[in-house]
């Protein structure tokens, strides 16, 4: 007589469960949104890093409102930091100016780079004046441009990687572990099903008015 199959085992038996598919999509969805939204973020920045519609030239002074969580620079256009470009700060506290980073931000038509990093620790109203030896064009902008963005750009590559990476790897183990806990239970089924039955007890059978046991 063949061996009787075993059932087969329902999928919400199967350890682990199957709400880590539902984890790693998760996972991906909302490492790519947050990458597009860093990109994105970036990207607005970027465009509008330096408020080239505003600028100024040598010897000329301009008011701005800044704080202290302000992140602002001067910008020189056309031409890179030399020794022989110079800008001064005044205005409430203490403010002073630093050497930036490395830097550019461009337009249809102009070259911008940052020429120093706005220090402020109140708030308040400041007077900017910069001069050079040759005629200069200046703005106010942010501290970011193509560099920055570009790092940023980094991340909002990375952030999408990663996370479709991690849901592959949650999905992958979660399904040889799925299988393996399915063989497991079929087998240890399997082997049930195939143990022997006790052995049936003599049953007496008359012959000639007597009785003899007979298996």
């Amino acid at each position: 007589m063949l061996p009787i199959a075993p059932s087969p085992i329902p999928a919400n038996e199967l350890r682990p469960g199957r709400f880590w598919y539902a984890v790693a999509a998760v996972t991906a969805v909302a490492l790519i949104a947050l990458g597009a939204i860093v990109g994105v973020s970036r990207f607005n920045d970027v465009i509008d890093a330096v408020d080239t519609g505003h600028p100024f030239a040598n010897g000329e002074t301009v008011s701005i409102r800044l704080g202290p969580e302000s992140d602002k620079a001067i910008w020189i256009e056309e031409q890179g930091p030399s020794a022989s470009q110079k800008c001064s700060i005044t205005g409430p506290g203490d403010p002073g100016l630093g050497s930036p980073g490395i830097d550019l931000f461009l337009t249809r038509d102009e070259t911008w780079n940052p020429l120093y990093d706005i220090d402020v620790k109140r708030s308040g109203t400041y007077e900017l004046t910069c001069s050079s030896e040759g005629p200069s064009q200046y703005a106010v902008g942010d501290r970011g441009g193509i560099v920055t963005f570009l790092g940023g750009a980094i991340l909002a590559v990375v952030l999408p990687v990663l996370g479709i990476g991690i849901a592959a790897v949650i999905v992958l183990v979660t399904a040889i572990r799925r299988r393996a806990h399915r063989k497991r239970l079929l087998a240890e089924r399997r082997d049930s099903g195939a143990q022997p039955g006790p052995t049936p007890a003599p049953v007496p059978v008359p012959v000639d008015g007597e009785h003899r046991s007979a298996v």
